[in-house]
């Protein structure tokens, strides 16, 4: 949080493929121009996702497309393509290593097309065209089961013994054995797809890269998509990760196996560009359309190049056995619903799409006409990062704009999946989702009953999300039969990315009203209230008495009282573990925004138990009765951590990047009040204190004589951006947490406070007491009094916190 200013505040062609003989055909005509609408709804909110998760660590960059028939409707790259050795900044042409977008853009087009041509056959054994894959049972494993994941055979191949090449990597395929029989249960295998690879090098007379280049890249304009891309490309190519020997892969194919056989494979190494797979799917939406007189209805000239028989991606949609399992596989691709709104209550029919291991993802939604590529290095530099998150936060915000539909609109749409569809029906399959359902996910479980037929308004920010990637905004927005409003917004504004005073706006994707309660006003006015029944509060907390989060439910809850409005809170975990109480216990006559109530720093709650709290103190302090309902928490126990939830981090606030962030917040912030950079406007907020001022080497040892457990410390060296000392070189100590069970952020916090206060005479220690929030405390820190005695004078009044906190607990 912005600590200073809180204390301010507070003082393709449908016709069939021409395969014959004679010139390659001509490449089609470039996609159409860009367009304005879908960017200017979608734009603000798919950034905020993308920087967020960036912020989190969990990528270093992304470029990102959206499109329909008519052409690319939103492009835009960014964060970076490179962090190390040095900084390069992502652009749209950016050539990303593909990864298992090989299998569908490459290797399941061609054995596509090689079927329209007779030279294959999608229920005919493999071992027909290749008979030395019949070894070891595999003789009865068809194309069609390679393409749907169906074969039984394993996920990869053995790296050891040590092997390299092509022929050595077949002879590893000819080897395996089946692990269940074909056609009983689907298993994502790379093996599936390097026997494909080979089979159309068998029955074409070319290998895959040579025929792809021929047949599908060079005819569909994709200039910037091959494999082993040459070295004039390398300036544009998204590095991926480190190996063990310093070496970075960059143009090299990232998937070790392809890179064993020599490059390349049917699974893996491919490389291209976002507009190049735009290329490829506008292809497919128009090859989807199946109606010769679509191009002309629309006015755009007829593609020159038939990528396939519209009844040949019709046949690619349809799922294919087994479909007892959650997870449905059509031929070479994962079947989806469309991107509706509620289409979690949708068979997964539709839309169909592909991820890659590197960050990267493809999805055409048929239903809707449009298709979605999210591209990112997510493994760069060191193999760590997360994709998923930012996939299904992108995929809810395009759902988000469309109504509802139902899975008898698609049989009405595609007849031929009527079976599927009804056996669908019939079946509970659900994917495995996180340990813990928030209270959103608890909500809409109760098909959103306790809010029905109320005007509300909304008290949010981006860290509101569901398990699905979903807004809470948006769930709120499109359920049938809510009236959401207006929506309010904290400190740091609806995409937690602002500092200082926030505005009221608009929010672009929804159109509704976005009313800052973090500026000249930091509670909702009668007038804003006065055609609301009820106000919801949904956004994650930092489990700390300092964080402002709080105290805007705080004075919201007092505002509802005072207008007669139901007020409800959508629980959400407590990041640190809400088993954890510590620090000192606030002084009653130290109230402010950035310290709403007597807790101490670590109070140990939820949102939803401390509303139950203030509720009490609302009644005391007013005699005005808050009608407060919370929505708990299922599967959620106490002593969690964040990261054990099994839920996406989306960072609350612009300095809270990660869970490990989350945990040395509320020590390290002891001293942000004062004369010290805490790491903002740096790669390591929290993880880094320091002042131009300090000795480093000093202040490290002192804090290590300190011996505070689950913790390192070393010296540091760092420029930050923005704060007290933007652009002058600090002197301090980093932190890392190596044990996170044994970590105590508030013995960290006082060793911090007393070290910096006996080593640093010019250090600010009155300022602390904001953050501290007792007046005791501090002066035994001036006296220089010992950590032990310091915590154990905290005791009397942490008792009898715990005494009243333990009739708000909900789990």
């Amino acid at each position: 949080m912005h600590v200073r200013l809180a204390l301010l505040l507070s003082a393709a062609c449908v016709a069939a493929p021409a395969w014959a003989q004679g010139p390659e055909p001509t490449p089609a005509a470039p996609a159409a121009p860009f367009k304005q609408p879908l960017a200017a709804r979608l734009g603000p909110a798919i950034g905020a996702a993308v920087r967020a998760q960036m912020d989190a660590g969990k990528l270093p960059g992304a470029v990102v497309i959206i499109g329909n028939e008519d052409g690319v409707q939103f492009r835009q790259a960014y964060g970076w393509r490179a962090l190390q050795p040095e900084r390069e900044a992502m652009s749209t042409d950016t050539v990303f290593d593909l990864a298992s977008l090989t299998k569908a853009v490459a290797t399941t087009t061609a054995v596509m097309q090689l079927v329209e041509r007779g030279k294959l056959k999608l229920d005919t054994p493999v071992a027909r065209y290749w008979p030395a894959f019949a070894a070891n049972g595999k003789d009865k494993i068809t194309v069609a089961d390679l393409l749907a994941h169906s074969s039984g055979l394993r996920p990869d191949l053995d790296e050891a013994p040590p092997w390299s090449g092509y022929q050595a990597g077949l002879q590893k395929v000819i080897a395996e054995k089946p692990k269940a029989p074909p056609g009983t249960r689907m298993v994502y295998s790379d093996i599936n797809f390097i026997v494909l690879g080979e089979l159309v090098q068998r029955v074409s007379g070319q290998s895959l890269p040579d025929y792809a280049q021929r047949h599908i890249f060079k005819p569909l304009g994709m200039k910037d998509t091959t494999f082993e891309p040459p070295a004039d490309w390398r300036a544009r190519i998204a590095p991926t990760e480190m190996l063990g020997d310093g070496r970075m892969l960059r143009g090299t194919v990232h998937d070790p196996f392809a890179r064993r056989m020599g490059g390349w494979a049917g699974h893996a190494g491919l490389f291209g560009t976002a507009d190049d797979l735009a290329r490829f799917a506008h292809a497919m939406l128009h090859v989807a359309a199946g109606d010769a007189q679509a191009d002309t209805q629309r006015k755009q000239p007829a593609r020159a190049y038939p990528l396939l028989r519209a009844d040949t991606v019709r046949r690619m949609m349809q799922p294919q056995a087994p479909i007892t399992q959650p997870d449905w596989r059509g031929l070479g691709w994962a079947l989806d619903a469309p991107l509706n709104a509620q289409r979690e209550a949708l068979a997964p029919l539709g839309m169909i799409g592909h991820t890659g291991y590197t960050g990267t993802g493809l999805w055409i939604d048929l239903y809707n006409r449009q298709y979605l590529i999210i591209l990112s290095n997510r493994v760069h530099p060191r193999g760590l990062g997360d994709a998923r998150p930012l996939r299904r936060e992108i995929q809810a915000l395009l759902a988000s704009q469309r109504p509802a539909i139902t899975s008898a609109q698609l049989g009405d749409r595609w007849p031929q999946l009527s079976e599927p569809l009804q056996s669908w029906a019939t079946q509970a399959l659900s994917s495995s989702g996180p340990t813990v359902q928030t209270g959103i996910d608890v909500l809409r479980q109760q098909a959103y009953q306790p809010l029905m037929g109320q005007r509300l308004g909304l008290i949010t920010n981006l860290s509101a999300m569901d398990a699905k990637g979903w807004r809470t905004l948006d769930r709120l927005h499109t359920a049938p039969g809510l009236q959401l409003r207006k929506v309010f917004t904290p400190e740091h504004g609806l995409n937690r990315d602002q500092e200082g005073q926030i505005a009221t706006s608009t929010d672009a994707a929804t159109g509704l009203p976005l009313i800052s309660l973090y500026g000249k006003q930091l509670r909702p006015t009668p007038d804003m209230l006065k055609d609301l029944d009820t106000l919801v509060f949904d956004m994650q907390d930092a489990g700390v008495r300092f964080y402002t989060y709080v105290s805007t439910m705080g004075e919201a809850m007092q505002a509802a009282a005072q207008a007669g409005l139901n007020f409800v809170v959508l629980d959400r975990p407590n990041p640190l573990g809400a088993q954890r109480v510590a620090g000192p216990v606030l002084d009653a006559n130290l109230r402010s925004f950035t310290a709403f109530a007597e807790w101490p720093v670590q109070h140990g709650m939820t949102l939803g138990e401390l509303a139950g709290w203030l509720r009490d103190d609302i009644r005391s302090r007013t005699g005005l009765e808050v009608t407060l309902r919370v929505i708990t928490m299922q599967g959620y126990k106490r002593d969690m951590r964040f990261d054990q939830t099994g839920l996406d981090w989306i960072p609350p606030s612009p300095n809270l990047r990660t869970p490990t962030t989350a945990l040395l917040y509320p020590g390290v912030a002891w001293v942000e009040g004062a004369n010290i950079s805490v790491g903002r406007g740096t790669d390591r907020p929290f993880e880094w204190v320091g002042a131009p001022w300090l000795d480093a080497d000093k202040l490290t040892q002192v804090l290590q004589a300190d011996a505070l457990p689950g913790l390192a410390i070393s010296p540091a060296a760092f420029t930050p951006t923005s704060g007290p000392y933007q652009g002058q070189l600090c002197h301090g100590v980093q932190f890392k947490i190596t044990q996170r069970e044994a970590f105590d952020a508030q013995k960290l916090g006082l060793s911090l406070t007393r070290a910096l206060t006996q080593l640093s005479p010019g250090f600010q220690l009155d300022k602390t007491l904001g953050m501290i929030g007792s007046r005791d405390t501090l002066a035994r820190l001036r006296q220089g009094q010992p950590v032990e005695a310091i915590e154990q004078s905290w005791q009397d009044r942490l008792r009898d916190f715990m005494t009243r906190r333990a009739g708000y607990l909900l789990y």
